[in-house]
């Protein structure tokens, strides 16, 4: 069967999530792919918790992501997800712009609760779709978020992996390096290297990223799509072309 870009995304990003027992993921404003992956955790495993920050009914938070910030002070988020507009090859993140400070280069979003959350929650997965030399820089130009911290520093968790539009890195958080886990289809260790404007290691022989099975795609676009449809309805129309099992039985 077969799948989109996104949908490969969603289904390498679940399985991430799997790896390692939690009860409480949240999934920050715009993040449609990090939203679908966990959706797909969460019908398998109704226990799990999400805090969809982006959702427009059912909203967890009354006081917006002060709430979340709370919750994650307190240890009771498990697992988030960050990004950058520059990310380096030690896992830092910048989200405030390119060239000299304040970066009036390309002014990215802001940092906002980045360093917060990346500090304190026990895992991070960073993603970012675009893979490229100007998104994957050897150093960041402003650190919002740093992957690494000098010893005696207080912090739960380290980013664990990186996930892009060409591959999968797992990150060693004692070396502060990147390791090359699988490429997706059409990609290889040369082409990634090409893309990314940091250096890494990689296995002699490195593996295709799994594809969706025909369960995982048929959960995505039925009841995946049923309950991200409100919130990100443009993306559930682009992605999930397929008719919703409500709308199949509406027929």
């Amino acid at each position: 069967m077969s799948h989109a870009t996104e949908e490969l995304l969603a289904v390498t990003l679940a399985r991430l999530i799997r790896a390692r027992p939690l009860k409480h993921v949240a999934v920050g404003a715009a993040s449609p792919i990090p939203a679908a992956a966990v959706w797909l955790v969460k019908l398998a495993q109704p226990s799990l918790r999400l805090s969809l920050l982006h959702r427009r009914s059912g909203n967890p938070f009354t006081e917006g992501t002060r709430e979340l910030f709370d919750l994650t002070g307190q240890g009771r988020i498990d697992l988030f997800f960050l990004g950058g507009g520059q990310i380096d090859g030690q896992a830092n993140l910048n989200l405030i712009g390119t060239g000299d400070w304040p970066g009036t280069g390309v002014r990215f979003p802001g940092s906002f609760g980045s360093a917060f959350m990346y500090m304190m929650t026990p895992r991070t997965i960073l993603f970012r779709e675009e893979h490229s030399p100007r998104v994957l820089v050897e150093r960041v130009d402003h650190v919002s978020a740093p992957g690494v911290s000098a010893p005696g520093v207080f912090r739960r968790g380290h980013a664990e992996a990186l996930v892009t539009g060409k591959c999968v890195f797992a990150f060693d958080a004692a070396r502060g390096r990147f390791t090359l886990a699988s490429v997706h289809p059409g990609e290889t260790v040369e082409s990634v290297r090409a893309a990314t404007g940091f250096d890494f290691d990689a296995p002699a022989e490195v593996p295709a990223t799994p594809a969706p099975t025909e369960a995982e795609l048929a959960t995505l676009r039925g009841r995946v799509r049923d309950e991200m449809l409100e919130t990100y309805p443009e993306f559930c129309a682009r992605v999930f072309n397929r008719p919703s099992s409500n709308e199949k039985s509406a027929a």
